[in-house]
């Protein structure tokens, strides 16, 4: 009969006893701690695809440029305004 072999006992390499999350290391992540909580919630971020994501794109642009179009038209009377009073 053969002699069986003494396992050699697995080292637990996942185990920490400290928050290995520090600032200045070179794996610091600031989100991680929002991350866990919000998966110990159970909240999920939804799946986005790349349609839908051009789709709020173009709608930002489309809510923004009247503000901006507004912007320039006051700046532009302004110009004239002061062009008008200077000469």
């Amino acid at each position: 009969m053969a002699k069986k072999k003494k396992k050699k006992p697995e080292l637990d390499t996942t185990t920490t006893f400290v928050n290995m999350n520090v600032e200045g290391f070179k794996w610091y992540d600031p989100t991680l701690e929002k991350r866990l909580e919000d998966k110990k919630k159970g909240i999920v971020p939804p799946k986005i695809s790349r349609r839908e994501y051009w789709q709020m794109v173009r709608g930002a642009f489309a809510a923004a440029v009247p503000v901006i179009l507004l912007i320039m038209l006051i700046f532009g009377l302004m110009v004239c305004f002061a062009y008008l009073w200077l000469s």
